[in-house]
């Protein structure tokens, strides 16, 4: 093989391989997102108060992702600063479950997931603002068609006939939550490039754990006593919506952007209205159906045209 041959076919193997990896980050962020669709419904189901549901989600996945850290070690030691900031991730990603979590329990789980995952607006600033990286027109024109549907099916939520209480308060901590979302994710994408995924999640877990059991605590909420259908509830919470799923999704944080992530994570909205008509009995509106058309042709824009 010709010298000119050899850097061809390297050059092809490279390209090759990076083509795999955006492939990867693709699916692993449609996995992520398919298993964070089930977080509401599994909340509702728990029936447990928000910060107990919670703190056994990051519970049960901090059980599994300990001993794998501690089995499978570091591929590189990772210095001081980025541990800090993977524990403030995880004391970031606390207060956003706990928040929705609540919310969850006091309106419809459209609303709640709909609103709190309002953090585009919050990741587009704070990466423009502390990492000094302005987003592209394409990602304001599809943040703007992805709220254009989320107003859609706020306002189906809100014609309802009051049979959810508390849907303002439910509201206001849904997006109090998509505050600490949107932090969360700017501090993942800012110390992804100096720790690898597993070594992450184990340390942003290990801070979620500690931060939400305190809230039990403090607060006094009752840790045990559940029925076998909370805590088969509580189980799926933490394998499926939290193991899997933000396993898939720091996965995703490493290899995409967090404003095109942020945004296409907005799928689960319609996709949550879908499993809670089938099995809350939510039923979807003409509004509801027609905003969750609007939502992923936003999501459309700036996961492809960005």
């Amino acid at each position: 093989m010709s010298v000119d041959q050899k850097e061809k076919h390297a050059t092809g193997s490279i390209g090759d391989s990076a083509d795999r990896r955006g492939w990867l980050a693709y699916a692993a962020l449609a996995a992520a997102i398919g298993g964070m669709s089930w977080s509401a419904l599994f909340v509702r189901w728990a029936d447990v108060p928000a910060p107990a549901s919670a703190f056994y989600r990051v519970l049960i996945a901090a059980l599994v992702l300990l001993p794998w850290r501690a089995v499978r070690g570091a591929p590189r030691p990772a210095d001081r600063r980025a541990v800090s900031l993977a524990l403030a991730g995880g004391a970031f990603f606390a207060c956003d479950l706990l928040f929705f979590n609540s919310a969850v329990l006091r309106t419809t789980a459209g609303t709640a997931v709909l609103l709190g995952n309002n953090a585009p607006i919050f990741v587009g600033l704070g990466t423009w603002v502390f990492l000094g990286r302005r987003p592209r027109a394409t990602f304001w024109l599809g943040l703007c068609l992805a709220l254009g549907g989320c107003a859609f099916i706020v306002f189906a939520d809100a014609s309802r006939d009051g049979s959810v209480p508390g849907n303002v308060t439910g509201d206001l901590l849904a997006l109090i939550a998509a505050v600490f979302w949107a932090a969360y994710m700017v501090t993942t994408e800012h110390v992804r490039t100096a720790m690898d995924t597993l070594t992450f999640n184990t340390f942003a877990i290990a801070g979620s754990v500690v931060v939400l059991l305190l809230i039990c605590l403090v607060l006094r909420v009752p840790l045990s006593g559940y029925s076998g259908r909370t805590w088969g509830a509580l189980l799926a919470l933490g394998f499926i919506s939290q193991l899997a799923s933000y396993y898939a999704l720091v996965y995703a944080l490493g290899h995409l952007p967090a404003t095109v992530t942020s945004v296409a994570v907005l799928a689960q909205v319609p996709l949550t209205a879908l499993l809670a008509a089938a099995l809350l009995q939510e039923p979807l509106s003409t509004a509801q159906i027609a905003g969750g058309l609007v939502v992923l042709s936003g999501i459309y824009v700036v996961t492809v045209k960005t």
